[in-house]
């Protein structure tokens, strides 16, 4: 454990005199857990003035990111969103650019652990308001009328949060207070997904104990004592060493994907490798460490099988990296947990088509990456076809339950549907999942009311200036003069987007210098407000200088909305989509009007 300053010693010496029921301090918002949401939950949080503490069962931070190990990022590598882009810039400064970073062949972003926790360290130790705990487990949640009181468990202390935040990497807090959850696969019916399976399971994707490998030069021989009950076959053509299959990776390039800088490699290898399927979501701590233990010797038997197998003795676990025992990740990485049932369900539907559905206008996170479920060591899983996807935005209702109040989610445990876990659960999402509780949290904190009273705008208002993306528009970047205008303008409806699959970074394009297409604006404008039916353009394709100063002013008038002189003096002849946004979000504020409940509808 670690105190950020001599008043939090102080407390934890007060507190170890009191009573165990005596509530020794208060906060607005608590988070509790070690995931990759708990931390940028804590930070935003704090930065919005809340009063914040961060509960983290480890030493470390970072979630999935640092402590288990799996540093290379998925997803995202150009929609640079809120605190995962800033986290981002503070590693590229660390190894000298971005190019130090694309080392291994799966990620644009590879990285050591430790150096990714040490950055997390020195961006909280920046945050005024935030108390932080590591190495603290917490119990005895209790529910108040406007609140929790719960217990931290080595200290033995109790304190009270208006809002509690959920960062643990499973679900664990809502379960423990009462929140209805989903684990496994949907069945069709529930999910309104045409390729889910007809009938729910309990298959869950494998998770991995991930590895870090050190060269330690020629001539050593950094082989690991045999693991017990090793069996070579359950790595058989985990590469092209002796397997006579089409389409395996040659041994070099299995160990590229996951190179590090500094000579590492991260083992967290699908085919064949250290995945190891087990369902422990729902179970209690002892019975999880015993199968954490059968998928850390899955691990070191891939470890042993690439030094003696395939040659690479010079090649060791990695003695800078984890502080563990044996020097495996301090966690698993889990790619699935529960899944909550929050006010809104987010599901494949909302993904491959966003504008025919409203969840697209609450939009408070942003993601690339296709759905990729790894079920390679489970039983006879039913075969899905996963679809091609653009990419997307995460709902804001989804980090909300439907039946607890004061609780928001910050982790993987959002409410989507299992197909959809597949793309959302990846680290720079997470990231921004987080950031977003940390910001509902606070706000509703402050206000004295429920996270799902929260007003949606003004929550992605106060997200647009800690620059997260609203709307997954890849070809407008953080210092376009227009960004903040179009993100805007976009999650109203207006100027839509197009989504276009792409390999494994999906895209969706807003064409900020193309003209405005006038037939598609007003389908767009009477979907924002039938009123906007009675605007007139004329028998034109393009706006112009003139036009576009009429066409404002009708919907001015017809949305009774006070408007001073507008500015064209530095548009086109012929509009671009990227003016006409600002010309409506400056002079219209079409954004801030629309008032919109947690589901997208618009409110009266």
């Amino acid at each position: 454990m670690y105190f950020p300053n001599k008043l939090v010693f102080i407390l934890v010496v007060l507190w170890s005199c009191g009573g165990q029921d005596t509530i020794t301090d208060s906060y607005d918002v608590v988070v509790l857990g070690a995931g990759t949401g708990a931390v940028s939950a804590a930070i935003q949080s704090a930065r919005n003035g809340s009063r914040t503490l961060y509960v983290n069962p480890l030493e470390w931070h970072g979630g999935m990111l640092t402590a288990a190990g799996v540093s290379a990022t998925d997803g995202n590598h150009n929609l640079p969103s809120g605190l995962w882009a800033e986290w981002r810039s503070h590693l590229r400064n660390y190894y000298g650019g971005a190019d130090s970073l694309f080392t291994g062949w799966v990620s644009n972003t590879m990285f050591e652990p430790h150096v990714g926790h040490q950055l997390w360290v020195d961006l909280l130790a920046k945050e005024k308001n935030l108390t932080i705990y590591t190495s603290t487990e917490w119990d005895n949640i209790s529910k108040i009328e406007k609140g929790w009181i719960l217990r931290l468990r080595q200290l033995d202390a109790y304190v009270e949060a208006k809002i509690l935040i959920d960062g643990t990497d499973l679900g664990d807090v809502a379960a423990a207070v009462g929140v209805k959850y989903d684990i496994g696969m949907d069945a069709r019916s529930y999910s309104q997904e045409s390729i889910a399976p007809e009938v729910a399971n309990d298959i869950v994707q494998d998770m991995t104990y991930v590895a870090i490998l050190k060269d330690y030069g020629p001539g050593m021989n950094k082989t690991i004592t045999k693991p017990l009950d090793y069996d070579s076959s359950r790595y058989h053509c985990a590469c092209q060493h002796d397997c006579d299959k089409e389409g395996i990776h040659p041994c070099k390039t299995m160990l590229d994907y996951g190179r590090l800088p500094n000579d590492k490699y991260m083992i967290n290898w699908p085919i064949n490798g250290n995945d190891y399927n087990a369902n422990i979501i729902a179970q209690d701590k002892t019975v999880r460490q015993a199968v954490y233990e059968k998928a850390k010797k899955q691990t070191l038997g891939f470890v042993y099988y690439i030094q003696t197998e395939l040659g690479y003795t010079h090649l060791g676990l990695a003695e800078d990296e984890f502080p563990t025992r044996d020097k495996l990740a301090l966690i698993p990485y889990h790619r699935e947990g529960r899944r909550i049932k929050g006010v809104t369900r987010f599901n494949l539907n909302h993904i491959i088509d966003p504008f025919n559905y409203q969840l697209y206008r609450t939009g408070i996170a942003v993601g690339d990456y296709p759905v990729d479920h790894h079920n390679h060591k489970s039983i006879d899983p039913p075969v899905i076809e996963f679809p091609n996807i653009p990419s997307f935005n995460i709902p804001a209702g989804s980090l909300i339950p439907e039946s607890v109040e004061d609780l928001v989610i910050a982790d993987k445990a959002i409410s989507v549907s299992n197909i959809v876990n597949g793309c959302t659960r990846l680290q720079p999402s997470i990231l921004q999942v987080g950031q977003a509780a940390g910001m509902i949290a606070s706000i509703a904190a402050q206000q004295s009311i429920s996270p799902r009273e929260v007003d949606v705008r003004a929550v992605q208002s106060k997200l647009l200036d800690s620059n997260v993306f609203l709307m997954p528009y890849q070809d407008v970047v953080l210092d376009d003069l227009g960004f903040k205008s179009i993100q805007k303008i976009g999650a109203t409806g207006i100027l839509r987007g197009e989504g276009i699959p792409y390999k494994w970074a999906n895209k969706t394009l807003f064409y900020s210098d193309s003209i405005v297409s006038v037939p598609d604006l007003l389908d767009d404008l009477i979907d924002y407000d039938e009123k906007l039916d009675k605007v007139a353009i004329g028998q034109v394709q393009s706006l112009n200088k003139v036009n576009v100063i009429d066409m404002v002013q009708q919907i001015s008038y017809l949305l009774q909305i006070p408007l001073n002189q507008i500015d064209t003096s530095m548009v086109s002849d012929k509009i671009t989509r990227r003016e006409l946004a600002i010309i409506l979000d400056k002079n219209l504020d079409l954004f801030g009007k629309q008032k919109i409940d947690l589901e997208g509808k618009k409110i009266n």
